[in-house]
């Protein structure tokens, strides 16, 4: 998770950088694009790539009476920090708040009246009136399976009829580009993340960046409208609203989406040569923090593997047999073993080799990296079973069976 973390860290720092030359050079639209690039780079170490080379790892040594791992010591599995259930504590709070907004939009919306229906016809014959709920905090758009405009009752009687169908444009521009959708996921980001100071700078800014693109979209296309626009902008009081809408106006975006109005506008080839240069840039971007990150050979699992360790089987404590079994694991990208097998050079019983390659069956790894990403790795495992007792752990629970075995 700390790789993706960091990632998604330098992409917010890049977009933060970024975004203000990005619209000034090709336009508003282009350059809310940038957002995409904290995901993409957080989205690297978790991509699968091709398998890694033969890794060998601390050699486990089990005897009939306990059990002993052979490790550095920064390798000894540590209990999960309290930071962790802070975090957790955190992040369950945000979603929840973010829950109990929606649910009481909800409970303050409702179905629009006839006369309301029929008047925003008249202006705009392509609105869908399923897709309309009368709310104080309108106009605003807020996410759902079919994301809904929210309009206040007086609407018809608070813009003039230019006035509403720039506004209707608006937010019906917010429902074909899909903004509901990733307004809500960059909130459920800020909650998952409430730790991290940029994203409390970030997301703000993402906010504004949205509604600039949609204020981009509808003028490019009403281009003679600038003056009703930028009019219908300083005669809405905006207050507070919650997180889980996007209003029509918040007051911190007045002076920039003005501005933005007043701007001259790249044209059509423009914008396109901006997306194209962004996505490039998106993508090198990429490639060049895959190539300049380390290496990391698969390697065990030891607070999960601690617990699954091989059982020293009777026959041979009867027969006094020992031995050192050595396991080739393939580990897959999730850690987990694909393939074990025994390498041949192995001279042990077939007793300890069955016992060893079934608890390795069992265990779980840390995968490989390369250039950033989970990859397939092999890892040798060296297993070897001692009747001479090793001296136990305090921190290392012992298995029923060695101790059964040993009193018998």
């Amino acid at each position: 998770m700390l790789p993706a973390l960091l990632n998604f860290t330098l992409g917010l720092l890049l977009v933060l950088v970024l975004r203000v030359p990005a619209r000034r050079w090709f336009g508003a639209g282009p350059a809310f694009s940038l957002w995409l690039l904290p995901c993409v780079l957080a989205s690297l170490p978790w991509l699968p790539t091709l398998p890694s080379a033969w890794t060998t790892i601390a050699p486990l040594q089990v005897s009939p009476g306990s059990i002993s791992l052979v490790a550095r010591p920064e390798m000894i599995a540590t209990r999960i920090p309290s930071a962790l259930a802070c975090w957790g504590a955190g992040a369950a709070a945000g979603i929840l708040r973010i829950l109990l907004q929606y649910g009481q939009i909800l409970r303050d919306s409702r179905r629009p009246p006839k006369a309301l229906v029929e008047g925003l016809q008249k202006v705009c014959s392509a609105i869908d009136s399923t897709r309309l709920l009368v709310h104080p905090a309108g106009p605003a758009v807020l996410w759902s399976t079919r994301s809904l405009i929210l309009l206040p009752a007086d609407f018809l009687e608070r813009y003039e009829a230019a006035q509403q169908r720039l506004v209707l444009q608006h937010e019906s521009t917010h429902l074909r580009r899909g903004d509901p959708l990733w307004r809500l996921l960059a909130e459920i980001c800020t909650a998952l993340l409430w730790f991290h100071p940029l994203v409390w700078l970030a997301i703000p800014r993402l906010r504004l960046d949205m509604e600039l693109a949609c204020d981009e979209h509808v003028l490019r296309h009403s281009p003679d409208d600038e003056s009703c626009y930028a009019h219908t902008l300083l005669q809405t009081t905006a207050g507070n609203t919650p997180a889980a809408l996007i209003p029509w106006l918040q007051p911190a975006q007045l002076k920039e989406r003005l501005q933005m109005i007043q701007r001259h506008r790249p044209g059509n080839a423009r914008r396109r040569i901006g997306t194209a240069a962004l996505c490039v840039l998106m993508a090198s971007s990429a490639l060049a923090l895959q190539a300049t990150t380390p290496d990391r050979p698969a390697s065990s699992d030891l607070s999960f593997n601690i617990k699954l360790q091989p059982h020293y089987p009777q026959d041979a404590v009867k027969n006094m047999q020992e031995g050192t079994v050595v396991l080739m694991v393939l580990v897959g990208t999730d850690g987990t073993p694909l393939k074990v097998e025994v390498d041949p050079k192995t001279k042990a019983v077939p007793s300890l080799v069955k016992a060893a390659s079934e608890a390795a069956m069992q265990w779980h790894f840390n995968p490989a990296m390369k250039d950033g990403k989970p990859i397939e790795g092999y890892v040798r495992v060296p297993v070897q079973f001692s009747l001479d007792p090793l001296p136990a752990s305090p921190d290392t629970p012992m298995n029923p069976q060695h101790s059964s075995s040993t009193n018998s």
